[in-house]
């Protein structure tokens, strides 16, 4: 029997530095892509906005426009609108780069089912974007003017409604990705699809209080919201029924 070499600070000490240059250089290279698109896009940012705010101005009552309330809006708010974009198009660099940290601590298995949950991540988060643009902008945008009491002139903020839009994208991205949550619930084995289904009544509730929380205060853009997540839902249970749960580490020891 040999004795085990005994191991040194330096030896328990070097992969924790290790992993966090590893870390660092990971990171530089998430921001400098940001920075790099971020840097092609602000030349355009006043187009940028118009395109962006295209389904507001589109539904303002006849001969309104859009104001500028504060001084810097101007310049401000097309800048911040450029570099928001330039963080959502970086996100499958951004992604890419935390698979490359985390991937080496991957069975060979798991890594056959990230890749295909990373890039599915992705394709919803931008499709959620586009559901919202196409979908939820013109009928919230239709919906407001209507509902103005009378007297009250209307005439939208441009920094405030940049606001509600970049709002807007991040919650249809974010709640896009519930089939992949769903999906990683079932194969880490925390729940499983039969307990989800029992569950079926609360998540869809939860997703209308969700939709109340990250939307304006009206029904449209709320329900636009919560149905979408619950049918995404009802999706990640179907392609969870063909996901096999992950094996606890100490069940592969015991047998």
């Amino acid at each position: 029997m040999t004795d085990r070499p005994k191991s040194t600070s330096n030896d328990s000490e070097m992969p924790i530095l290790a992993h966090l240059v590893e870390l660092r250089s990971r990171l530089l290279k998430a921001v400098v892509t940001i920075l790099i698109i971020f840097l092609g896009l602000v030349y355009f940012a006043n187009d940028l906005y118009l395109i962006i705010a295209k389904p507001l101005m589109e539904h303002l009552p006849e001969g309104g426009e859009m104001v500028a309330t504060s001084v810097i809006a101007p310049f401000f708010t097309p800048f911040k609108l450029s570099l928001v974009l330039a963080f959502f198009l970086a996100i499958p660099v951004i992604l890419h780069q935390l698979w490359a940290f985390i991937s080496p601590a991957l069975y060979q298995n798991e890594k056959r089912l990230a890749i295909p949950l990373l890039f599915s991540s992705i394709v919803l988060f931008y499709s959620g974007m586009v559901f919202c643009y196409f979908v939820v902008f013109p009928l919230m945008f239709e919906f407001f003017p209507s509902v103005i009491p009378e007297g009250i002139r209307y005439i939208p903020d441009m920094s405030d409604s940049l606001n509600i839009m970049l709002k807007l994208f991040f919650a249809f991205g974010v709640a896009f990705e519930v089939p992949i949550v769903t999906v990683l619930l079932i194969w880490s084995g925390i729940t499983t699809v039969e307990s989800l289904r029992l569950k079926r009544p609360y998540i869809i509730v939860g997703a209308f209080v969700i939709g109340m929380l990250l939307t304006p205060p009206d029904m449209i853009s709320q329900t636009l919201l919560a149905v979408p997540m619950w049918l995404l839902f009802e999706l990640g249970l179907i392609f969870s029924i063909w996901i096999k749960p992950k094996v606890p580490a100490d069940s592969n020891d015991e047998t």
